[in-house]
């Protein structure tokens, strides 16, 4: 069952208290923002332990604790949140938690509900780039290109979503030794999003 942060924390604490418990969920939330992830973590424990049964509070621990590398504590918090939410939003992260603790049934599971629900493109997107690399971390990288390449063209219009794959396919088709490809695509992004990872410093020394 979803329940609204704040009105889960005045229920809980009080008009007054409640209040503050919000304004420190929302500075937690704009730390995380601005990738203080450390200092997000440091403000949610407290609350965390007070509510585990609001969705967003186990969600954004979870991220936060993803982004610190601290995978298996990420899926119990993002677990929770997909039980409380119903929802895929999380797939792709939970998929590259599993990926990075190599439990490879669990990325394809996710992955097959994910297409099962059909949700937005951006989200679909993202799982796919999770499950890619799962394949390329077994080695199997032609596999993992021909999985990426599915469906997919230059957009004359470009999204996010779209810059992320090519960055990911370009990353791909330079291990895979095919480097005119990757720099091409890397080449693609750039122009689009220069701040993307290293996508220029890619673009520019791949030889």
């Amino acid at each position: 069952m979803w329940v609204e942060p704040r009105k889960a924390f005045v229920k809980a604490h009080g008009a007054a208290r409640g209040e503050r418990t919000a304004k420190r969920f929302e500075a937690a939330a704009k730390a995380f923002r601005a990738d203080r992830h450390e200092e997000a973590r440091k403000i949610l424990v407290p609350i965390v332990k007070s509510f585990q049964n609001v969705a967003d509070v186990r969600e954004l621990y979870g991220l936060v604790l993803y982004r610190l590398g601290n995978f298996e504590a990420a899926l119990e918090e993002l677990e929770a949140f997909r039980e409380l939410s119903g929802t895929t939003e999380q797939h792709p992260v939970l998929a590259d938690c599993h990926r990075a603790l190599k439990n490879w049934t669990d990325v394809d599971a996710l992955w097959e509900e994910l297409g099962e629900v059909s949700p937005d493109a951006s989200l679909v997107t993202e799982g796919r780039i999770v499950v890619a690399g799962a394949m390329a971390d077994r080695g199997e990288v032609p596999q993992a290109i021909m999985f990426l390449e599915k469906g997919w063209k230059l957009p004359k219009r470009p999204q996010p979503h779209h810059l992320r794959r090519a960055y990911a396919l370009a990353d791909l088709f330079e291990r895979a030794g095919r480097k005119p490809r990757a720099r091409e695509l890397f080449a693609w992004v750039q122009t689009h999003d220069p701040d993307l990872a290293d996508v220029t410093h890619r673009a520019t020394t791949l030889n």
